[in-house]
């Protein structure tokens, strides 16, 4: 996991703040796949933050039941979306590709999370 954290960093580079229009070249490319992950996270965050409250107004019992068990569901999905999008970018190593694919991948997953998580503050309001 750290490996893909470097390589995402690194694939950010000086160019991450400028247009994700037509990219000329990997490297710019690789920036702009993590400048969108960074993008799905932020509303990953604030969708998770609406769900952690939903779950402790919901906590019927009092005994933060609801808010503990999302948080567990929420460790288990992280740890998931970063080995699963680990392994998509495995075989594309060391290629200079692989920031691409782990950053679409880390997106994808994330965005899918939060639509999951905004699904769950949905059913419970």
């Amino acid at each position: 996991m750290r490996a893909l954290a470097v390589l995402l960093a690194l694939a950010a580079g000086p160019v991450a703040a400028q247009d994700c229009g037509a990219r000329p070249t990997q490297a710019e490319m690789n920036a702009c796949a993590a400048e969108a992950w960074r993008a799905a996270d932020a509303e990953l965050n604030r969708a998770y933050g609406q769900a952690l409250e939903v779950a402790r107004r919901m906590d019927a019992r009092g005994d933060g039941a609801p808010e503990r068990t999302l948080r567990e569901a929420q460790r288990a999905w992280v740890a998931f979306r970063d080995l699963a999008c680990a392994a998509e970018a495995q075989p594309f190593q060391p290629g200079s590709i692989t920031g691409l694919i782990a950053a679409g991948c880390l997106e994808r997953l994330t965005r899918a999370r939060t639509d999951d998580l905004a699904a769950y503050v949905g059913g419970l309001q």
